[in-house]
């Protein structure tokens, strides 16, 4: 999501509130502006100059401070998302009582933003009847859980109850507001890197982690598109929501695409594919005692799958491709990317330069998006999420 929304960040009285921590960090990454509102039990966990610190902004917890500007309920008024996290066993009843004795509670209570939620509290706490119906009345009034997980607790237990990850809870409370325009789309993605085998243990590869197409997916599936993903040696957890087939090689790949492809209304082809393969592969392994100071390798062509797709698409279906060059010179890199855009074929060319220390294996990108023609129709930088909202945006 491009423009910044006003978050609020709730943090109660648990050992989880470090976490919080976490949470605000990456919103505030994201470009929103934060506010944070502790419960007095909250500051006892973690410090108010950590939370000031990373949400740029005063923490409120006083129900009776800025009595003037009527600030117990200003911030919610004014909020457009609330997330609490860590919510303990005591805020999701107070919660589902609708208490406003502290500032948290009519802060919410005040509000019409999105309630996002994210409990936290010992598997006992978590399973006892007055929590589960405190949860299903909340769910009742359209309160977005999220979690609990799995996993260690405090002390030595261990069990459900552990609060979900900061990056689990934004991205839950950003798809809360996020338009689902995408709602009633089939899209196939394509993400990672394909790998030619020469022999059973070794192959020709490239660097691609796959982020960028897992961020597609996963920001495909949260703007309501049913998403296929089709998997190439990810180095990063596929998203969920999202249904997932693994390939391996070029042919593989393009065995999947077309098949797929005939039902989605969208390809996004992410994935880094080998241009060429071994001519053969060896059924043992390659051993320098036999081959001796050099080995040859001879390469056939892989088949052109963005251009296939793009060649064989329907009228109402839209093809976006990648192009991954390693040219330093902007001019230079924008004729090749026209170029590439006038070979494939596709409705959209996605353009970035790689390299040793960009594109491949980062958390960030930027790109130029090419229309068919070879005119720039947007550019977009910043986290892989970020350039994969733009890209989708393209869809509109």
């Amino acid at each position: 999501m491009s423009d910044a929304l006003r978050i609020v960040v709730g943090v109660s009285g648990g050992i989880a509130a470090y976490k919080a921590v976490g949470v605000a960090r990456e919103l505030v990454l994201r470009g929103h502006d934060v506010h944070v509102v502790a419960t007095p039990a909250a500051l006892r966990f973690v410090g108010r100059p950590t939370l000031e610190a990373i949400s740029r902004n005063p923490v409120e917890t006083e129900l009776f401070d800025g009595v003037a500007e009527v600030r117990h309920v200003a911030l919610g008024q004014s909020a457009d998302l609330i997330v609490v996290a860590p919510a303990t066993a005591n805020t999701l009843a107070k919660l589902a009582a609708g208490l406003a004795d502290d500032l948290l509670g009519t802060t919410i209570l005040a509000s019409t933003a999105p309630l996002v939620v994210a409990p936290a509290m010992h598997t006992e706490m978590w399973q006892n009847p007055a929590t589960r119906d405190n949860v299903a009345t909340l769910l009742r009034r359209g309160v977005h859980i999220v979690g609990p997980a799995s996993g260690q607790l405090t002390g030595t237990d261990s069990g459900q109850g552990r609060m979900a990850e900061p990056s689990d809870i934004v991205e839950a409370a950003l798809a809360a507001v996020r338009p689902r325009d995408l709602a009633g789309r089939r899209i196939l993605v394509t993400a990672g890197g394909t790998r030619e085998p020469l022999d059973p243990v070794r192959f020709i590869g490239n660097r691609s982690s796959g982020r960028q197409g897992v961020a597609i997916a996963e920001a495909a599936a949260a703007r309501g598109a049913e998403v296929v993903l089709l998997s190439a040696h990810l180095e990063v957890t596929p998203p969920r929501g999202v249904v997932v087939r693994e390939v391996g090689t070029a042919l593989e790949l393009r065995d999947a695409v077309l098949a797929e492809s005939e039902s989605a209304d969208v390809v996004i082809m992410a994935a880094a594919v080998a241009d060429y393969r071994p001519d053969q592969v060896a059924d043992t392994k390659i051993k320098k005692e036999t081959q001796g100071d050099e080995l040859s390798l001879r390469l056939v062509r892989n088949p052109d799958i963005l251009a296939e797709v793009a060649s064989a698409r329907r009228a109402d279906q839209t093809v976006i491709g990648f192009a991954a060059e390693t040219e330093p010179d902007e001019a230079a890199l924008l004729a090749l990317g026209r170029a590439k855009a006038a070979r494939k074929g596709a409705d959209y060319l996605v353009l970035n330069r790689v390299g040793w220390s960009e594109g491949f294996a980062t958390e960030s990108n930027a790109v130029v998006i090419l229309s068919g023609a070879g005119d720039i129709v947007t550019e977009a930088h910043g986290t892989k999420r970020e350039v994969a909202d733009a890209i989708l945006d393209l869809l509109g």
